[in-house]
Order: C-alpha cells, then structure tokens, then sequence
C-alpha cells in the first residue's frame, strides 16, 4: 500500500519529506520536513529567516490557511539610520533593482511557522522531523547546475559579506560549480539547537537576542518586542467551484489567491473544453486577455481594498466577473513550493521564501534573514512607507482541489508575479484539458507583465508569430522553457488512495511517492 507522496523544488528536499513518510508520520510532518530541507539545500531562494504560508487539509474534511510570512515591524527609523543598500541583477538584457541590508530585514515567520504547525498537526517528534535537513546541514549538499545558475544569476546579492562568500564561492573566490559542495556554515549546531530548543530560541533566546543588537547597531528595524510578539494566524481559505472541483487557496491580505480565483472564475464563463485548441493562437489570446482583465480588476476592485473585510466577496461577485468577463467572451521570484499527501487523507500545500535575501547572516547560526522591506513588489507605496507591524501581502498561493470523485491535489508555484499565471494554466491544463498532472505541470506557458505577453517555448511556433495582439500589446517569444515561468509542484490522492504527482522541470523540481 502507498503511503504517500511528496513533490518539491529539489530532490533532497523531495528525499526529506519521503522519509518522514516512510517512518509513519503524515502529509504535515513531511512538508515541515521538505521545508527545513529545503533551507539548506535551496539556500538561494529560501532559509530558515523567510516567511511563507500552508494550506492544510486534514483527514477530518477541515481546511486551514496557516500565515506564518514576514511582518513590518512596529517601529520605523530614520532613512540615514539603516542598513539598506541597492544592488542591480541582470536577467539577460534586462536588469532589476533590489535592496538588501538590515534595513531590508521584515520580522521572519518561518521558525514560528515550523513549530506552531507541528504542534497543531504533526504526528512524529520534531527532532524526526528536523533529522533529514540535520544530515544536510552537517555533510553539506552537491551542487547541481541549477543551483549553480541562480547563484550566478544573484551573485552581486549573495556574495556581498564575507558569510555568503563563505557559503557561495570556493577557495580561489570563484562561484562553486558542480561536483562542489553548498556548506552552510555554523547551520547544523544552529537547527539543531532550534530542534531541542523550540522556537523561543530565535524569538528570546540567544539567536533573537543576537538580531536584535545587530539592528540596533547596524542599521536595522526589528526589535525585541516585534520578535516576543510575532504569531502565525490561521485563516479561512479563499473557496471556489471550477467546473466541479472545489478550489481552496491563499485568502487576503496576500494578493495572488483572490486573483487566481478571479482569472479562473472567468475561464469558467469561456468554458474553453472542446472549444478551444490547447495551444494555438485562440488560446494564447484568450489567455492573454484574462491576464489582462485581471490585471485591470487588481487595479480598480482589489488593491485599494486589501485590507477591507469584503474584498474577497465584493472581487468574486458574479457583477463583477460579468464585467471583466465580457471583452474576454468578445474574444473566445524567490521562492519554493512543498506538495505532500498521505494515506490517511491529509494534504498539505506549502510555499515559502527569503526574498531575494538580505545578505545579512545572524552571526555564528548560517541563518541569512529575508530582505521583504527591500523587494519592490511587496512595497507598492515606496520603500519604509510600509504600515507597521502589519502583515506583508505576497503573492504566494499555495492551492488544493478537491473533487466529487475524492481526488485531492495540492499544488503551488514559486516565481514571484508568475506565481499566479503558472497556477491558472495547469489548473486549467488539469480541469478543462484533463491532462496528467505531469503534463499539465511541464506544458509550455504565457505570462503577461505590462502588456508585454510572454510566450515560453514549446507553443507553436507559427501560432506565435502569427498571433495578434491588442494594440499597444507586444510579444516576446522564449527560445527555451525557463524558470521565469514559475516552478509549479503538485500532489495528487486518488478516492481510490492511489498517489501521483508533478515536479516543475524548470526549475529541476523532484517528486517521489513512497
């Protein structure tokens, strides 16, 4: 009999989760696992000092949104006191601008996170738990070339103290290439004494007490009372019908979840099964247009209204789907995602990140902080005009489905603004297409920023260059899949208790059923 299934953005994070599985604990246990794993050996996207989000279904039909992602502190500084620095990336011929120092550090969640939801819903010890990414942590991880290209690709962050030259470049100073080893140091005696410790360690003791000094005398804002006082928060998740399944996902303040529920609502009005071609130049405009009426719906019906009890409701309305809906009718970042299920009917869909990262290292733990008060897309308003001690919204959308027949899929993206366009195509890959998940996973997609309609490759290719745009519209045809486009990995339990599951190939994901 199958027990389980797990499917992450790397294979030891993958091989952490199994083994949980494999030992008896449950679908929780082994995404918490997958998750400590993954801040060791995916330490360009994630560490233990992010924040994220899981949404749980447990074997008794309950479904919860646990919100343990980064908080503003509740007291500012002057601009000219703070450790906030400005480093420009090159993606290709395009370049981004991020900022990184302790003046980018918001209040980290992920350690509450570990232990609130173990507590709540784990079945195994946490040191179990913890064990996986224990041996990691101690022996180091191979470096694969994926790895390796987004070390590259953040370089100019990720080598800017000592601690990240420490971990990201060999003795010669060079980036490591593979067959190296990612060592992370002082991480191993630092998880291990979260793992006996518990989470007031990071929060009170030494490890907390440590950040605390350093912000006060580096150049940071977090204090001791925003550390004592930080909670995860339970939420209801956002739920909605699609042809039949029931679709739970990231409810507000966090943006990307209202806005797959509302892109897929209107992919529901095109009923697009049996009427449009997977794939060809109707569909890539279709598509194109509901990125765009959904655009067009954050700006006038959501974002004013983030924190407003009703926007949820108010977005969803069928009014106001109709009116987004009807020129689409006319028509016919840094982060990782954990999926595990187990044989007993739990499901569990975690997404997590750091950011781009901060650069700044808690002294003598290997643990680097996030730098969400420097990523542009979390502060719309300009930079330190956050509102304190206030939830950051993100973009992260971890999502089940569930069927009339007892299926259950937990899936989820990383991919910063991709997030959401990733996770509407497989979505609908899976419900109006009826493809396998991996297919549905590894398809080609489109994603659309500013009226610029990203085309990945693997559509037609003269499908795209035929395809007509709106005008003021452009396109950009890829000539190779790319993590650009997100890194979706999904999980799925048949009524049946048969598993399968989907591991995104951009961005070398690893799925196993044990």
């Amino acid at each position: 009999m199958q027990k389980g299934a797990v499917a992450a953005g790397h294979l030891e994070s993958a091989n952490a989760g199994a083994e949980i599985l494999r030992a008896g604990g449950n679908a929780f246990d082994a995404a918490l696992s997958a998750f400590l794993a993954s801040c060791v050996c995916e330490p360009t996207y994630v560490s233990v000092g992010g924040g994220g989000f899981m949404l749980a279904h447990s074997a008794s039909g309950k479904t919860v949104l646990y919100d343990f992602f980064a908080q503003t502190p509740a007291v500012k500084r002057p601009p000219h006191e703070l450790d906030f620095r400005k480093v420009t990336l090159h993606f290709g011929g395009n370049t981004q601008d991020f900022h990184i120092g302790l003046g980018a550090v918001a209040v980290p969640g992920n350690v509450a996170g570990l232990f609130y939801i173990h507590q709540h819903l784990g079945r195994l010890p946490f040191a179990e738990i913890a064990a996986p990414a224990l041996q990691l942590a101690k022996n180091g991880v191979a470096l694969t070339p994926f790895i390796q290209s987004t070390i590259r690709l953040l370089a100019p962050i990720l080598t800017d103290s000592a601690d990240g030259k420490a971990v990201f470049t060999n003795k010669d100073g060079e980036i490591k290439s593979p067959p190296e080893t990612i060592f992370i140091p002082y991480l191993y005696d630092a998880l291990y004494a979260l793992s006996k410790e518990g989470a007031r360690l990071f929060y009170e003791g030494e490890i907390g007490q440590q950040l605390v000094a350093d912000c006060a005398e580096k150049g940071g804002y977090i204090t001791a009372a925003d550390l004592k006082n930080y909670r995860v928060i339970e939420r209801k998740p956002i739920q909605i019908d699609y042809h039949g399944q029931t679709l739970f996902t990231n409810p507000p303040p966090c943006t990307g979840g209202a806005l797959i529920a509302f892109a897929l609502q209107l992919l529901q009005r095109l009923n697009m099964a049996g009427k449009v071609k997977n794939g060809s130049a109707n569909y890539m405009q279709l598509m194109a247009q509901v990125f765009y009426q959904t655009n067009l719906a954050r700006k006038h019906e959501f974002d004013k209204f983030l924190h407003h009890p009703q926007v949820t409701q108010n977005l969803l309305h069928p009014q106001t789907i109709e009116r987004y809906a009807l020129p689409v009718a006319n028509l016919l970042g840094n982060t990782t995602h954990i999926s595990a299920a187990d044989a007993q009917g739990n499901v569990a869909s975690l997404t997590h990140s750091s950011g781009a990262g901060s650069n700044y290292y808690i002294p003598n733990t290997g643990m680097m902080l996030n730098n969400m008060l420097g990523e542009a897309d979390l502060n719309p308003h300009g930079f330190h005009r956050w509102a304190k001690n206030r939830r950051l919204s993100s973009m992260m959308s971890p999502t089940l489905m569930a069927d009339a027949a007892g299926t259950l899929t937990a899936l989820g993206s990383s991919g910063s603004s991709r997030i959401r366009s990733a996770l509407v195509q497989v979505i609908s890959h899976i419900e109006d297409y009826k493809m396998p998940l991996e297919e549905a996973v590894n398809m080609p997609r489109l994603h659309l920023e500013n009226r610029e309609l990203n085309i990945e490759y693997g559509f037609n290719a003269d499908e795209a260059t035929q395809l007509q745009l709106p005008h003021g519209w452009h396109k950009v045809i890829w000539q190779q899949q790319s993590m650009y486009f997100g890194g979706v990995n999904a999980v799925a339990v048949l009524g049946n208790g048969i598993f399968s599951g989907a591991a995104d190939m951009r961005r070398s994901g690893a799925c196993i059923v044990v």
